[in-house]
């Protein structure tokens, strides 16, 4: 068998070495942020192994690659496809078994993750039903507005963010609406819960729309009639539920948590130094600022409940030139003192792994080292363990997308 060689920067440690400065930080965990930090690359043996039948597949620059897949343990790795020049992991399927290659070696077996059965439906209204609410292995996610006023009105969307971009593609490509109806998502997520013990969660989040008689009651006055729609489907008055959405005002937030049945609120605040936060996220920077975004997530508490409300951030995006943190070691100090602040006030803080992507300002740019990483998802898990905060809705079963809440189940 021959493997592709894969040849590494020349001015970053091995992963050996990185992780032998680590001893106790868990190699899978760090296969997943080198895979999410670097992308990866499909060979055609892999691409040729893909079954449609029973892989989840998605869409990316016109292509169908598998979604997403898991290690061993259960981890997941959301990572990109990306260029040869990005030094991606290669995935590989040999002896009936798909695998991760670095190098020319094989590093790790993995698994794609499984089609759920809804995704060969269709909503009454037409809608494929996996465009309409799409899935992780235990988490339902509903994208249920591409539009952002920040990126689409005054061309000051977050810098690092492609979403745009590839949703604008995505739902012409299925000629989905802009923002989906609640009757198309109500109807997804009764047909996915026939499915019994897979799911644990249910994600939403869309762009920003600032517009209403108080700055974001229109994008909140949709996510209420959403929530309440998918309400119906369950018999509880509360059902395990995130939303990733603007921060909204302490009167909005009282809406929110008394007119629906949603259990927990994220608002990203994406980078934690406002003078970065001003260059990277110019857009929210001028609508709503820095300050008065952490304002108004620890005002959240008092409605949500501690532990119940949470914020992310890019991690590494802080490091981007030319206006990043000139060392990786000032911007780590710099980002966990935010995250303690923000804890000793009941937020959460989780990261996930900046890897520039194709359709952001930011794309021709390269992410800090697999070492600020690890050092990143300790320090955070870190200070939620010494702050009693807890992710659950969050961790690496609902999401898996962030390093941090990867290491909570180990403590």
């Amino acid at each position: 068998m021959v493997c592709v060689s894969r040849i590494p920067r020349r001015d970053e440690a091995t992963f050996a070495e990185v992780l032998g400065a680590h001893p106790d930080f868990p190699r899978l965990i760090a296969i997943k942020i080198d895979v999410q930090r670097r992308g990866l690359h499909y060979t055609r043996r892999a691409m040729a192994a893909v079954d449609p039948t029973r892989h989840q597949i998605y869409m990316w620059e016109g292509v169908a690659y598998p979604h997403s897949m898991l290690l061993r343990d259960g981890t997941t790795i959301l990572a990109y496809p990306q260029p040869r020049d990005r030094n991606p992991y290669d995935v590989d399927f040999i002896d009936g078994a798909f695998v991760l290659i670095d190098a020319g070696q094989v590093v790790e077996t993995v698994e794609l993750w499984p089609k759920p059965l809804y995704y060969d439906k269709k909503t009454s209204s037409g809608l494929p039903m996996k465009e309409v609410v799409s899935a992780r292995p235990q988490r339902l996610d509903i994208f249920a507005s591409s539009f952002c006023h920040f990126a689409h009105v005054d061309d000051q969307g977050c810098q690092f963010c492609p979403l745009p971009h590839h949703h604008s593609q995505l739902r012409e490509a299925y000629d989905l609406p802009t923002r989906l109806k609640p009757e198309d998502v109500k109807e997804c997520i009764a047909e996915a819960l026939k499915e019994p013990g897979r799911f644990t969660n249910i994600h939403i989040t869309g762009g920003s729309v600032i517009k209403g008689r108080e700055m974001l009651d229109a994008e909140l006055d949709y996510y209420i009639k959403l929530l309440r729609a998918i309400g119906e489907v369950f018999a509880t008055p509360r059902f395990p539920s995130q939303l990733l959405a603007s921060p909204f005002s302490e009167k909005q937030l009282i809406r929110l948590r008394e007119e629906t049945g949603l259990g927990s609120y994220t608002s990203n605040i994406e980078v934690l130094d406002e003078q970065r936060f001003n260059w990277i996220c110019p857009g929210k920077a001028h609508h709503i600022g820095y300050r008065e975004w952490k304002d108004r997530l620890v005002r959240a508490v008092d409605i949500f409940g501690r532990g119940n409300v949470n914020t992310g951030i890019v991690g590494g995006v802080e490091t981007a030139a030319p206006h990043g943190f000139p060392s990786e070691a000032e911007a780590l100090r710099a980002t966990l003192d935010e995250a303690e602040d923000l804890a000793q006030k009941g937020v959460t803080t989780v990261h996930t792994v900046w890897a520039p992507q194709k359709g952001s300002k930011f794309s021709e740019l390269r992410s800090p080292s697999l070492d600020y990483f690890i050092r990143l998802a300790s320090g955070l898990q870190e200070i939620r363990a010494r702050h009693g905060l807890s992710v659950d809705f969050d961790d690496y079963r609902r999401c898996g997308n962030h390093p941090d809440s990867d290491l909570a189940r180990l403590q």
